[in-house]
């Protein structure tokens, strides 16, 4: 149980301390889709708006990512959003808005030479990037190694 528990802690805490109800229902959601229930999750937390501008260097931190999108500098397909948990679809493309791309944040995180944008996120200039496809586990870059398969088993007992 602590190992199940202490796995879950992680991804949560990776993804800028969801709540327990918004995980619960990322997990909920995944063991309805087909195939693996723990790819599903990953996959689910990947779409998350905060994840993609996150991943497309647009923010230093999840936490930063976070806070950009509250604050409204964010666009999705032309349109503003300010929704952290949005799922973002394959073919959604984000962009950075006009007053957010002279922040020292986002030049500070765009300065960044030890992470790069994954493959499932395909940049179209300085404040652009078009959501290419939901990745696997093995294509999400964390820092530690990620089990996904013991929080299903934490949420299956």
């Amino acid at each position: 149980y602590g190992i199940q528990l202490r796995a879950k802690q992680k991804l949560k805490g990776y993804y800028g301390d969801i709540t327990e109800k918004q995980f619960k229902k990322n997990y909920i959601e995944a063991s309805r889709m087909k195939g693996d229930t723990g790819q599903n999750l990953i996959g689910l937390l990947e779409r998350r708006l905060d994840a993609v501008v996150y991943r497309a260097k647009f923010a230093p931190t999840i936490f930063s990512a976070r806070q950009i999108v509250s604050h409204g500098h964010i666009y999705v397909n032309g349109v503003k959003c300010n929704i952290a948990s949005r799922l973002v679809k394959p073919g959604d493309e984000i962009t950075l808005g006009k007053k957010a791309q002279d922040m020292a944040l986002v030049l500070e995180a765009q300065s960044l030479p030890e992470r790069d944008i994954p493959d499932y996120v395909s940049p179209d200039g300085a404040a652009k990037v078009s959501y290419v496809r939901v990745p696997t586990l093995d294509e999400v870059p964390y820092p530690v190694k990620m089990e996904p398969n013991l929080v299903v088993e934490f949420y299956s007992r």
